[in-house]
C-alpha cells in the first residue's frame, strides 16, 4: 500500500509550493515516509514540469475539478490503488471581481464547482482512505469572515468552504485526523488577482496591498497544519480580519471595505 500525499490546484500558486514543502519536509523527516504525490490541476505540462522541482515521486493526474466526470475518475483511481493518503490539500481555487452583472453565469457556477463541490467530494472521497495522524489542509480565505460587495460569490463559497472545515473536523476528532482551514489575505505572486481582475471593468479594487507572498503563506499555513490547528490566519492582516469580522456589524464592514477597495 503507497502512502501519499494529494493536492489539488497544483500547477501553480500555493498549491505548487505545498508540493515543494511536503518535498522539503520529507528530506529533512525521513521517518515520515511518503512513496508519492499525486497532484491534481487541468495543466498537464505544469504538473509534469513540477517534477523537476522535487525528489518525490509525482502522479500526475490532469483533471479538470469543475467537471461532473471528476469525482467518478479519482473513485476509480482509489478503488484500483487503495492508497494510505497521510496528507489532503484542497489548493484550487479562483475568485471573480465585480457586480453581480459582470460575471457571467458560466464563471459564477464555475466558482462554486471549484471552491465548494469539488474540495467537499475530494474529502469525501479521500476520507476512507485516511488513518489516524493524516491531516486535512483546505485553502479558504479571509474573505470567509465577511461579505462583501463585488466579491458576493467568492466570499460565500469560502465561507461555506470554511464553515464545512470546521464541522469536518469536530465529525473526525475521534478518528485524530486532523482538518486545517487556511485563510490568507490577498496573495501577490499568483495567478488568483490577475484571474479575479479580468471581468473588473470599473476597477471596484484599485490596489491589492498589504498583499503577501505565496511562500510566505504556504510556509505559515504548513506549519500550522503539522501542529494540527483548526484555522490558520497566516498573517496579521488576516488575523485582524478574523477578529474584527466577529466583532463588526457586517453593513459597517462592507462600508469600511467601500472605502478600502477605492484607496
Amino acid at each position: 500500500m503507497k502512502r501519499i500525499a494529494v493536492v489539488t490546484g497544483a500547477s501553480s500558486g500555493l498549491g505548487r509550493e505545498y508540493v515543494k514543502l511536503l518535498d522539503e519536509r520529507l528530506a529533512a523527516h525521513p521517518e515520515e515516509k511518503l512513496d508519492e504525490i499525486w497532484v491534481i490541476a487541468r495543466r498537464r505540462d505544469r504538473l509534469e514540469a513540477l517534477q523537476r522541482d522535487v525528489r518525490i515521486p509525482l502522479r500526475v493526474i490532469p483533471l479538470d475539478l469543475t467537471s461532473p466526470s471528476f469525482e467518478s475518475e479519482i473513485r476509480q483511481l482509489y478503488e484500483s490503488e487503495r492508497p494510505d493518503i497521510a496528507f489532503l490539500i484542497n489548493a484550487a481555487g479562483f475568485g471573480k471581481i465585480g457586480s453581480y452583472a459582470d460575471i457571467s453565469e458560466q464563471d459564477a457556477g464555475r466558482m462554486v464547482d471549484l471552491n465548494c463541490r469539488a474540495p467537499v467530494l475530494m474529502c469525501q472521497l479521500s476520507i476512507p482512505y485516511m488513518n489516524e495522524g493524516a491531516r486535512i489542509l483546505n485553502v479558504c480565505s479571509t474573505a470567509a469572515f465577511s461579505s462583501f460587495q463585488y466579491l458576493g460569490i467568492y466570499c460565500a463559497s469560502k465561507s461555506f468552504l470554511y464553515r464545512y472545515s470546521r464541522a469536518l473536523r469536530v465529525e473526525l476528532l475521534k478518528r485524530r485526523i486532523s482538518v486545517t482551514a487556511v485563510c490568507p489575505y490577498w496573495i501577490k505572486d499568483t495567478e488568483f488577482i490577475p484571474v479575479a481582475q479580468k471581468t473588473d471593468s470599473h476597477s471596484y479594487i484599485r490596489h491589492f496591498e498589504p498583499a503577501s507572498r505565496r511562500t510566505t503563506v504556504a510556509r505559515w499555513s504548513m506549519a500550522d497544519t503539522i501542529n494540527r490547528f483548526a484555522v490558520s490566519t497566516p498573517g496579521p492582516v488576516c488575523t485582524l480580519h478574523r477578529i474584527f469580522g466577529k466583532i463588526i456589524p457586517n453593513e459597517l464592514m462592507a462600508g469600511i471595505w467601500a472605502l478600502i477597495r477605492r484607496i
